[in-house]
């Protein structure tokens, strides 16, 4: 079942405007002075900006559609939310609707990819199994650029990435699946075919897709599919890659041991608009910082003393232990310096809330839980022009948020 944008999205309503830098005054300098007929958003003792979940939002889905995990989210030009409704693991009493007649009153599956207007209407929904034959089985991610395309990707051994229109009209597919019969093996120096293609960024500036596969980035031409180059932890060539595995660690309460190579699991890569890549490490509590060609910056770390790897570590095929590593998800601030860094954490259940520059960890919001501003294993994160973030959960919470950016003097 699919949903058109011929429904009507209403007034978007504006809860904040764009975030500008916060008062220098909490590192000791004077407050920037915010543009004629702008705010400041409202910032704590530490110098962290202040969020207040809307526990309103979004409005219920339509067609009895279950809201199932949300593993990959993204925020268009137009301010709308774009997310992934992965139903891999649906209850039978989320999408026990189906039948002739239902056995149940709620619900049935819906559409994988979801659009939302600012109200939390859905505007447009498609994609599934039956939308194209090579849908993605492990729905990853979910990229609404600014031309007007929409590209989804999966981490399963024969899922790629995907580019449609934004009503879901196939355009082009990336790729680079492995051959039949092929050798699974980890192989960092591989880069005409691999496995896991679903964590993945677009760069329009250079029109490039950034791939973070296994110990390495992998930079391809985004209109022919073409490698252009790619490297390692802290900038290494591919050629010096392990492929060994990274070894796990007796977790004492202290940080992870150092590690040049890239630790898996890599969770996310974002790009700057001061042109730096940031790649999340869940495997080390970290994020490396290059330039576009590949130097290393700089490494910041988050929550660094949580368990990041080894015997202390679950997953979803272990609910008995918690999962591992803070740095699943990221989205860079929109004011036009991009001040701050949100980290999704799926392990402590928070979002950190960065300085860009210094690393430094100055706050966090949520908590695990399954109350409203509450977070219970959130997998992605998004930010639209008026600092607003919204977040998604996976595991059982199955749910997106909305954290409304808080304007000074409106507390």
């Amino acid at each position: 079942m699919e949903m058109k944008r011929n429904q009507g999205r209403g007034f978007a309503v504006v809860l904040g405007v764009c975030v500008l830098a916060l008062a220098a005054s909490a590192c000791g300098g004077s407050p920037e002075q915010p543009e004629q007929g702008q705010s400041m958003q409202a910032t704590d003792a530490q110098g962290a900006p202040i969020f207040q979940v809307d526990p309103f939002w979004p409005k219920p889905l339509p067609n009895r559609w279950s809201m199932q995990q949300v593993t990959g989210l993204g925020v268009d030009s137009m301010d709308h939310i774009w997310f992934l409704n992965r139903a891999a693991a649906a209850e039978g009493d989320e999408i026990g609707g189906g039948g002739n007649p239902p056995r149940i009153d709620c619900c049935v599956k819906g559409p994988d990819v979801v659009e939302l207007d600012q109200e939390g209407n859905v505007v447009n929904a498609w994609g599934g199994p039956e939308h194209h034959p090579g849908w993605p089985t492990a729905l990853q991610t979910v990229i609404a650029d600014d031309e007007g395309f929409v590209w989804v990707g999966g981490t399963a051994a024969q899922d790629s990435i995907l580019k449609f229109t934004r009503d879901g009209e196939f355009v082009w597919d990336f790729g680079h699946r492995p051959p039949e019969g092929a050798d699974l093996s980890e192989n960092n120096q591989q880069t005409d075919w691999f496995v896991n293609k679903g964590r993945f960024q677009i760069d329009l500036v250079d029109r490039e897709i950034y791939i973070i596969n296994l110990k390495r980035l992998l930079v391809f031409d985004m209109d022919t599919g073409a490698f252009k180059r790619g490297w390692g932890g802290h900038g290494m060539p591919l050629a010096e890659i392990t492929n060994d595995p990274i070894p796990p660690y007796e977790w004492t309460g202290a940080p992870p041991p150092e590690e040049k190579n890239f630790v898996p699991d890599l969770h996310f890569v974002e790009i700057s608009k001061d042109r730096l890549v940031y790649i999340g490490e869940r495997g080390q509590n970290r994020i490396e910082v290059f330039t576009t060609g590949g130097e290393w910056l700089k490494d910041f770390s988050v929550a660094p003393n949580t368990p990041s790897r080894g015997p202390d570590c679950g997953g979803l095929r272990n609910t008995k232990m918690p999962p591992c590593g803070t740095t699943y998800k990221l989205a860079i601030s929109r004011d036009p310096e991009q001040k701050y860094l949100y980290v999704a954490d799926g392990t402590n259940n928070r979002v950190w809330i960065l300085d860009r520059q210094s690393g430094e960890t100055l706050g966090s919001f949520g908590g695990n839980g399954r109350y409203a501003g509450q977070l219970h294993w959130v997998n992605a994160i998004g930010m639209d022009s008026m600092g607003n973030i919204y977040t998604g959960e996976v595991e059982q919470a199955k749910r997106i948020q909305k954290f409304a950016a808080v304007m000074a003097g409106t507390q």
